[in-house]
């Protein structure tokens, strides 16, 4: 580049710097309408944002006396650092980042002109006219680009800090340590509403459509992944529509609903839930949802199933010198008697069987267990033992 250019450039610079604070005047003047907090803060800090585009029409003249020279990126220099902080402040302060590059194309628009101005009176060449041309917008996009970062990191920072909070908040309500302080104070810190109930939802880990129902719940919904589960705190889930919603939502995913308690109790229903869990891989509960308070006698006696075999080997002992087909049967006649308060026309409609089958294996029962089938309390033992096997029956064959 000749003297003379270079000359054109140093004083184009100098008229350039002057019209600094008209250019940022008529920036703020179009950004009023759209973008008032940016015209405000325009207004508020003129004179540092005049120091600072200084700057930027030196890095401006700098680039053009090299129109052949590639555009240098920004790396981790100070406007880089300065835009991309930028964004991360629109970010926190809750604005769109496509409001901030707006104001950019409108700020690049006005320095534009004003450089295209300055640049034709002082009668630059067209070469390097257009070599400011490129020059002008490219540092522009450049940016754009840093405050897009920024806003992003910041975005990408906050959701993992929020997620690690929301996790941290999650293992506490569901330890037996979490008093009421440490709760609130975790509460605030995730930005989670406390409620007054909640439950504990549970889908296995391999289960991955559950996994994937649960992740559609709604944001106010705590989700923790723990080994071999994804365990879910749903708030308020006996409010006006809110269980027909989850049964809604989460049907078809082969999900447990635990029982509903206050917040300070979900460790309760946690241990419920993994009762139901558990009773459903055992195909004693087929419902899909599972809603546990609905299945709370059978949980109760499933709880500890080696206690429940124990019972169940002292209740039916008379029947272990049968073979297995004839203990079955007399087991299944039974359980219907119990269930069906001795109504021997229910017992043979619901074992598919003909009433004198019912009143012979009756007359059998009687015979192996003698007066216990007469006493309340041992009948009343004998249907813990036998009530709550695999839901439904099948056809018995006579």
């Amino acid at each position: 580049m000749g003297s003379d250019q270079v000359t054109r450039l140093g004083e184009l610079e100098t008229v350039v710097t002057r019209r600094l604070p008209a250019i940022l005047n008529e920036v703020r003047d179009q950004l009023v309408e759209q973008h008032p907090d940016y015209a405000a803060f325009l207004t508020e800090e003129l004179a540092e944002i005049v120091t600072a585009s200084a700057g930027f029409v030196r890095r401006l003249i700098n680039l053009a006396e090299e129109p052949d020279a590639d555009l240098p990126e920004l790396g981790s220099g100070v406007e880089q650092v300065v835009f991309e902080e930028i964004g991360r402040t629109q970010y926190r302060q809750g604005r769109r980042v496509t409001s901030l590059l707006s104001a950019y194309r409108v700020g690049a628009r006005v320095a534009w002109r004003h450089v295209s101005e300055a640049a034709l009176d002082l009668e630059v060449p067209a070469e390097l006219f257009a070599s400011l041309a490129t020059t002008v917008f490219a540092l522009v996009d450049q940016l754009s680009e840093s405050s897009l970062k920024g806003y992003l990191q910041e975005q990408s920072d906050a959701v993992r800090m929020r997620e690690r909070l929301r996790d941290e908040l999650t293992e506490l309500l569901l330890s037996d340590r979490a008093d009421g302080a440490a709760v609130q104070a975790a509460a605030v810190r995730a930005e989670w509403r406390l409620p007054r109930s909640a439950a504990v939802v549970l889908v296995e880990d391999e289960n991955r459509l559950g996994r994937e129902l649960v992740a559609r719940l709604d944001d106010t919904c705590l989700r923790l992944r723990r080994p071999g589960q994804l365990v879910t705190i749903v708030p308020d889930p006996g409010g006006p529509g809110r269980r027909a919603w989850l049964a809604r939502a989460l049907r078809g995913g082969g999900a447990v609903v635990g029982a509903t308690v206050p917040v300070d109790r979900l460790p309760a229903s946690l241990r419920i839930a993994e009762v139901t869990a558990r009773l459903r891989r055992d195909r004693l509960l087929s419902d899909d949802p599972v809603f546990a308070d609905e299945h709370l006698d059978a949980i109760i006696v499933h709880r500890d199933d080696r206690l429940l075999e124990v019972l169940r080997k002292r209740s039916l002992a008379p029947l272990d010198d049968l073979n297995d087909s004839s203990r079955e049967r007399l087991q299944t006649t039974l359980r219907s008697w119990l269930l069906h308060l001795g109504d021997r026309k229910a017992v043979a409609e619901d074992l598919h069987i003909h009433p004198q089958t019912v009143s012979y294996r009756l007359s059998r029962l009687h015979e192996l267990f003698g007066p216990a089938l007469d006493d309340p309390e041992a009948r009343a033992t004998l249907l813990l033992a036998l009530a709550w096997g695999p839901p439904g029956g099948r056809p018995d064959p006579e």
